[in-house]
C-alpha cells in the first residue's frame, strides 16, 4: 500500500464534504438489511434467534430520526425556514398509499375467507385507520404495521418542535439538543424501569431510538458536533464500527438474557450502536461501498413495501414450506416481488404526484435531495 493510500485509509470525512453530500446510498442499504432481518425473524423458525431480527426495527427508527432531522436542518440552512406543510405532504404521499392499499387488501382477503371478526382485524381497525397500530396488543393479519403507529406520532411532534425552536435568535442548536437529550433521559429514567410491566412505558422505549437518530443528525450538521464525531469517519475506523455492529447484532439475545429477559433495556444500547453504524455508512470506506452496492440498494428502495407485505407473502409460501430458513428465504423473495410491483405502480406514482403538488404550491423552494428518505 502506498503512502498516499495509507493516508487515505485514515483520513476522516470533512464537515464540508458531509454537507455537500446529497446522496447517501449506503443508508438505503441499511434499510435493506433491517427489512430482511425482520422477515427472517418472523419466519426463520427455531434456527433463528427472534430477537436478532426483531431488534432491527430499532435500526429503522434510528434511521428515520436521522433522515427527517437532516432533511429539515438542510432545508432550514438553504431557505431559512422549515416548511411543516411540505414535510407532512411528503409523508402523506410516501407512506399512506401503500399502507392503506395493503390494509384494504388484507381486509378483503379475511372478509372473503370469513375470518374478519375471528382474526380480530375488526377490533383493530379503528386503531389502524388513525395510525394507532402500536396500541393493538393482540395478533391480527396486519401485525407489522405497529411500527408505523410509533413513527407517525413522532412525525407529528418532532418537525413541529424544530419549527418552534427555529425562531430562537441564539443557541438554536443547543436548545434542540437539550430537548432531544431530555427526551432520551426521560425514557431511560422513567420508561425503562416501568417497561417490563407497563404497556405504555414499553411502547415509549421505541421513541428513544428515534430521538437518538435525531441527536446524531444535529451533531453531524453542526460544525462543533461534527468535530466530535469526525475521528469516527475515517475508512479504517468506520470499518471497525461496521464489524462491531455485526457483533452487537448477534449479541442481542445474550444481552437480553443477561438482563433478565427485559428487551427494553437493550433498545438504547442497540440504538446507540445503530447511530454509530450510520456514521460509518455516510463515511467513505468499505462499509459504505458494500451497503451502496446495487443488489442491496435495490432491496432497500423497496424495503418499506417489503416490510409491510411480508405477512401476505408468508401466506403464499406457507402452503409449501414449514417454518425455517427455507421459508424465511422464500418469504423474503415473494415479498420482494410484491414490493417491486407496489413500488412501480403505487409508491413511485404517489411520490411523483406529491412532488407536483409541492411544486405547484411552492415553486420557489428547491427540492431536498437527500436520498434514503424515512419510510
Amino acid at each position: 500500500m502506498s503512502d498516499l493510500s495509507r493516508r487515505s485509509w485514515w483520513r476522516p470525512l470533512s464537515h464540508t464534504g458531509y454537507l455537500a453530500s446529497s446522496w447517501f446510498p449506503g443508508l438505503t442499504g441499511v434499510r435493506a438489511l433491517a427489512a430482511v432481518a425482520v422477515v427472517f425473524f418472523h419466519y426463520g423458525g427455531p434456527i433463528m434467534d427472534p430477537l436478532q431480527g426483531w431488534i432491527a426495527v430499532q435500526l429503522f427508527f434510528v434511521l428515520s430520526g436521522f433522515l427527517i432531522t437532516t432533511l429539515s436542518l438542510r432545508e432550514e440552512g438553504r431557505t431559512g425556514r422549515i416548511s411543516l406543510r411540505a414535510f407532512y405532504l411528503r409523508r402523506v404521499f410516501r407512506i399512506m398509499p401503500v399502507y392503506f392499499l395493503l390494509l384494504a387488501l388484507t381486509t378483503l382477503a379475511v372478509t372473503l375467507g370469513g375470518t374478519y371478526q375471528s382474526s380480530r382485524l375488526a377490533d383493530a381497525m379503528p386503531y389502524y385507520l388513525v395510525f394507532g397500530n402500536e396500541l393493538v396488543d393482540f395478533n391480527t393479519p396486519y401485525p407489522t404495521s405497529w411500527s408505523l403507529g410509533v413513527e407517525e406520532k413522532f412525525y407529528l411532534v418532532w418537525p413541529a418542535l424544530l419549527v418552534l425552536t427555529s425562531f430562537a435568535r441564539s443557541g438554536k442548536t443547543a436548545l434542540r439538543l437539550l430537548f432531544g437529550a431530555s427526551a432520551v433521559l426521560g425514557v431511560v429514567l422513567f420508561a425503562l424501569p416501568l417497561a417490563p410491566s407497563h404497556t405504555w412505558a414499553s411502547l415509549s422505549v421505541h421513541y428513544c431510538s428515534l430521538v437518538i437518530g435525531c441527536l446524531l443528525a444535529m451533531a453531524l450538521h453542526h460544525p462543533r458536533g461534527f468535530a466530535v464525531v469526525r475521528p469516527l469517519t475515517s475508512p479504517a475506523v468506520a470499518t471497525v464500527i461496521g464489524c462491531g455492529f455485526v457483533v452487537l447484532q448477534f449479541s442481542v439475545g445474550p444481552l437480553v438474557k443477561a438482563l433478565g429477559g427485559h428487551w427494553q433495556f437493550v433498545v438504547p444500547v442497540y440504538a446507540s450502536g445503530s447511530a454509530l453504524l450510520l456514521v460509518a455508512v455516510v463515511s467513505p470506506g468499505p462499509i459504505r461501498t458494500l451497503l451502496s452496492s446495487r443488489p442491496i440498494t435495490f432491496v432497500g428502495d423497496r424495503s418499506y413495501a417489503l416490510y409491510l407485505v411480508q405477512t401476505g407473502a408468508a401466506g403464499v409460501t406457507g402452503w409449501l414450506l414449514p417454518s425455517g430458513f427455507a421459508k424465511a428465504a422464500a418469504t423474503t423473495g415473494v415479498a420482494l416481488l410484491f414490493a417491486c410491483a407496489l413500488r412501480r405502480w403505487v409508491e413511485q406514482p404517489a411520490i411523483a404526484y406529491g412532488r407536483k403538488v409541492l411544486e405547484r404550491r411552492a415553486p420557489a423552494v428547491p427540492p431536498v435531495e437527500v436520498t434514503a428518505g424515512a419510510r
